[in-house]
């Protein structure tokens, strides 16, 4: 059973900083970042190829996110820098055992999903 745990949520003010983690049990994965916010569509955030290579982001966080890995502890972050309160939202991380592509923004070609954890933002 594959689990993923993510942490590093919470509160804090616009323009400040955050670093989620994601946990990930079992083998390498390529993985993504989601969020969704209240009443709205989960969305692609960021992802990242097995081997740390290779990274996709959502234009709104290009320059102020990054995605990073460690493969030797079976976790990926999620660094998030000037922070808009429009980034509020649970970020969820994901798992995919596809082979790396541009599929990678799409959240239906992951397999394994986390519970979430909440961002919130103030203005």
């Amino acid at each position: 059973q594959v689990q993923l745990v993510e942490s590093g949520g919470g509160l804090v003010q616009a323009g400040g900083s955050l670093r989620l983690s994601c946990a990930v049990s079992g083998r390498t994965y390529n993985m993504g970042w989601f969020c969704q916010a209240p009443g709205k569509e989960r969305e692609f955030v960021a992802a990242i190829s097995s081997n740390g290579g290779s990274t996709y982001y959502r234009d709104s966080v290009k320059g102020r996110f990054t995605i990073s890995r460690d493969n030797a502890r079976n976790t990926v972050f999620l660094q998030m820098n000037s922070l808009k309160p429009e980034d509020t939202a649970v970020y969820y991380c994901a798992a995919s055992i596809r082979p790396w592509g541009t599929w990678a923004t799409s959240r239906s070609m992951y397999n394994y999903w986390g519970r979430g954890t909440q961002v919130f933002v103030s203005s």
